[in-house]
């Protein structure tokens, strides 16, 4: 059964959204396990996991955990429609956005200027969704994204060096950038009846056969013999797209495009924090501006939305 939207909703969103605690838990949750993703990165890389061998593996791995499910749990399969839609999101919001982040660092951007890129995301977001969406944006709402971003360059800015990656390099994960936010905007335009297991099995099965087509092609989509690789593939599979993930499109669906893609000014601070609690490096000062930086930025977002909301 479908909810038909509230007031002030753009047409195909849901009427019910999550109450304050709600939201504030999903909000928090949302920050922490995105960032778990980073980590996830890393501790593949330290075991010289390939990077789109891991990728396709950890599709392989959860969709057979939310397949699993919907049969344990005996939840309908969608039809066409909805097979076509999720797919086209999974495709933009999982396998193109990651593996073009993946592969702009193998051909040379570091990673300090990956996450500077991808933090352009909630300023894309913002622009297309006040046209399609009808989530507008005040003076206030673009102040704090404005803030977000400076606070996400204090945190990078100690990890952004000269290479000798070619121009056209740092448009691969400007071009991730590009079909998360697109993703992220459809799935707010495109909501159907589908609950959240099911948009997820069906992004995550879409997006596993993309990736694992792309490792195929390379030569890599044998599964990995290192049980070091596998706990990274564990770790993303758990972390970042069954919690990441999972909460990302209930936020999406509850509050918006705008309100989601704000969040993630928060994830490279946090990526920072996570960084310090497992491999035990140090949070530069710089860092520390940062992140309050990025927490003043997303409540003045968070507050204008609040504040706009009784009068949409």
């Amino acid at each position: 059964m479908s909810d038909s939207p509230a007031p002030g909703e753009a047409p195909g969103a849901r009427s019910g959204r999550l109450g304050p605690t709600a939201i504030s838990l999903a909000s928090v949750g949302l920050v922490v396990t995105w960032s778990s993703g980073f980590v996830g990165a890393e501790l593949a890389h330290r075991a010289d996991g390939e990077p789109i061998t891991v990728l396709a593996w950890r599709f392989v791995v959860l969709a057979g955990i939310l397949v699993a499910a919907m049969l344990a749990l005996r939840r309908p399969w969608p039809g066409p429609r909805s097979w076509l839609r999720q797919g086209t999101i999974g495709l933009l919001s999982q396998a193109c956005y990651l593996l073009a982040v993946f592969e702009g660092v193998r051909f040379g951007v570091d990673g300090g200027t990956a996450a500077l890129i991808a933090a352009l995301q909630p300023l894309l977001v913002a622009t297309v969704a006040g046209r399609i969406l009808g989530e507008r944006a005040t003076r206030w709402t673009w102040l704090g994204m404005a803030l977000g971003l400076v606070g996400v360059a204090l945190v990078v800015s100690g990890r952004i060096g000269t290479t000798d990656a070619p121009w056209w390099a740092y448009l691969v994960p400007f071009a991730g950038v590009l079909a998360l936010g697109t993703g992220t905007v459809l799935q707010r335009r495109w909501h159907a009846d589908d609950d959240l297991l099911q948009t997820i099995t069906l992004q995550s099965l879409v997006a596993g056969g993309a990736l694992m087509a792309v490792a195929l092609l390379r030569g890599v989509a044998a599964p990995p013999t290192s049980p070091d690789v596998w706990g990274a593939i564990l770790w993303l599979v758990v972390l970042a797209s069954l919690g990441g993930y999972g909460l990302y499109v209930t936020v999406t669906r509850s509050h918006g495009a705008t309100f989601v893609s704000t969040l993630l000014y928060l994830t490279p601070p946090t990526t920072m924090l996570w960084v310090l609690l497992v491999f035990g490096v140090p949070v530069p000062p710089i860092g520390i501006v940062g992140l309050a930086v990025a927490a003043v930025g997303v409540t003045i977002v968070l507050v204008a939305q609040r504040r706009a909301r009784p009068r949409g």
